[in-house]
């Protein structure tokens, strides 16, 4: 399999169209078009559906897809750690957060990234847990941020700090911000309308674990990914939410929700780092660790 025939393929099926990957990559339409088809020549699958609109991945472009975008990191992985014998720290790090987590954390994090080491870059994507530990394990991330991670001989955990859950509801009109409503007990939660995301997110999954040791189960009102969708749903009058302090302060609007503590001591949710241990990690990966360690207890506890 050619690698460049492969970087062509993802790039055309992450784009869905060969003009945009054509331009892209600085590459003639044609040329493009010719190499993608020899590598569907080659594995006898079309990888494509090519329509007036652009070109949509067939299912065994999916799967093309998800291996493409892993060998390609780890050749650029393998690039890096060449150029390290030159000196310095050097290479790139792609990096996976949680959205709530990534946007208290992406700016700081940078910022202190470029100072630390200016020859290194840094890629950030936000997803899910489930598909944070998917890219971690395709190879497409080095680095993740993972809400209640679980034990696994694939994973080396670290943990990070303790985030409170707090059951987010519509302020009700005229009710001011002061006296902030008092804890609700985690029994009375369990007969409250939920707007939850769907399983297996990694809070859902808290959540239900922490109801069941009390003998309860979540009642759904509806499942929804997405904190926005979530918080807007809220607002709609659909039912209460549990997100991390870090989701509701950053919405767009935090002041029209309020916020309680779950149980006494109160509800919180583990924030760990991962890593693969199928590879071993770079040295500008390692500097990186050491960055999230530091800079993570600071900036995500302090909002």
């Amino acid at each position: 399999m050619d690698l460049k025939q492969l970087e062509y393929f993802v790039r055309v099926a992450e784009l869905g169209s060969f003009t945009r990957a054509a331009l892209e990559l600085e590459v003639a339409q044609p040329a493009l078009s010719r190499q993608v088809r020899l590598l569907e020549v080659e594995l006898r699958q079309t990888l494509l559906l090519r329509n007036g609109r652009g070109a949509v991945p067939t299912e065994a472009g999916k799967v093309l897809l998800e291996h493409g975008r892993g060998i390609l990191h780890q050749v650029q992985r393998a690039r890096d750690d060449l150029g390290r014998l030159r000196g310095g720290l050097s290479g790139h790090v792609s990096l996976g957060l949680p959205s709530s987590v990534a946007r208290v954390l992406a700016v700081p994090l940078i910022r202190a990234f470029r100072e630390a080491m200016p020859d290194a870059r840094l890629s950030i994507s936000e997803a899910l847990s489930a598909g944070l530990q998917e890219g971690l394990a395709s190879g497409r991330l080095d680095i993740v941020v993972l809400y209640n991670a679980q034990p696994s001989r694939e994973l080396d955990i670290t943990p990070l700090l303790e985030e409170d859950l707090l059951l987010v509801g519509a302020r009700p009109p005229g009710l001011h911000e002061d006296p902030p409503p008092g804890p609700v007990e985690l029994k009375q939660v369990a007969d409250m309308p939920l707007v939850i995301p769907s399983r297996p997110n990694a809070i859902r999954l808290h959540i239900e674990s922490k109801l069941a040791e009390v003998g309860c189960r979540a009642t759904v009102a509806l499942e929804i990914d997405g904190v926005a969708a979530i918080l807007d749903l809220v607002l709609d009058g659909a039912g209460c939410a549990i997100l991390s302090r870090n989701a509701l302060l950053n919405s767009a609007r935090p002041s029209a929700y309020t916020a309680q503590q779950i149980g006494t001591p109160p509800l919180r949710i583990a924030l760990s780092l991962a890593t693969s241990l199928q590879r071993p990690a770079t040295p500008v990966q390692k500097a990186t660790l050491e960055l999230i360690k530091k800079i993570v207890p600071t900036v995500v506890a302090g909002h």
